[in-house]
């Protein structure tokens, strides 16, 4: 699940609204509205490629924003399975 706090600033730190990124998506911004307040968990692999291509992300920031609760929690399940 995308950190949604950390992609809220993102979009504000590049000079974007929530409009222009739905625009960008080919969604409604109601639509964007409603995925970010879901905690992201219906953007799909397609939309985060736009995401990540209109908000010129870095790979740092990809993984932080999208990967960081998924990377902590295999890290620490490997954790316990070495155990």
């Amino acid at each position: 699940m995308p950190n949604i706090n950390k992609l809220k600033g993102k979009i504000v730190e590049k000079g974007l609204n929530i409009e222009e990124l739905a625009y960008a998506l080919e969604i409604n911004k109601s639509t964007l509205y409603r995925k970010l307040k879901n905690n992201g968990e219906s953007i799909s692999i397609k939309e985060a490629n736009v995401i990540i291509s209109k908000l010129n992300l870095t790979i740092e920031e990809v993984n932080a924003i999208f990967f960081d609760q998924f990377v902590a929690y295999n890290a620490i399940k490997g954790i316990d399975e070495k155990k």
